[in-house]
């Protein structure tokens, strides 16, 4: 019964304007989460300070390019990563001036790439063969985490940069989450 409507479908969900930065087509998305508590959370300004990036609801969502960095469409300002305080989280900020060029895309995760200063976390972990004789062997597994706490603003979540386990003192934090575009039409 759709698939007359399916081809008028795929237009619309793909009509999004796009931007020319340095020669390459970008198409704005809104950012969201995909695991507890950010589940379906949207990247974007907290509403009472403008240069603060949380996970808050759909309705109030921000529209972001992406390339080597991540600015909003909607004002203007780049999400930039802030410096360590000698702690494994690193605070983001949205600036008016691009600080960070290190954003990428890993199909339709958000990632810091791997030629950049943050490169990108590589974890050794132990696991069970279950069907092998072989026993137990060695597996390497690629991070690409945020940490998100509780913001004062009820319903919004802080968003750091994550590159170790530790979390901001005094916070309700979940660890590992991580930033997706909604499709790769």
């Amino acid at each position: 019964m759709l698939f007359p409507l399916l081809p008028l479908l795929i237009t619309l969900a793909c009509a999004l304007p796009t931007v020319t930065v340095g020669g390459a087509a970008l198409k704005p998305y809104q950012l969201r989460g995909v695991q507890s508590p950010i589940f379906h959370l949207y990247l974007q300004s907290l509403p009472t300070a403008k240069r603060t990036p949380v996970m808050g609801p759909e309705a109030t969502s921000e529209y972001f390019t992406i390339g080597s960095s991540i600015q909003s469409l909607n004002s203007s300002l780049f999400l930039n990563i802030g410096p360590g305080t000698g702690k494994s989280y690193l605070p983001l900020s949205l600036d008016t001036i691009r600080n960070t060029t290190a954003w990428g895309l890993e199909g339709d995760t958000v990632i810091t790439t791997a030629a950049s200063s943050y490169g990108r976390r590589k974890l050794t972990i132990l696991r069970s063969c279950e069907f092998s004789d072989r026993g137990s062997r060695l597996m390497d597994r690629i991070e690409l985490n945020f940490l998100a706490c509780n913001s004062a603003t009820t319903g919004y979540y802080t968003l750091y940069l994550q590159k170790g386990s530790d979390t901001p003192s005094g916070q309700t934090c979940s660890n590992y989450q991580t930033i997706h575009t909604p499709c790769l039409c």
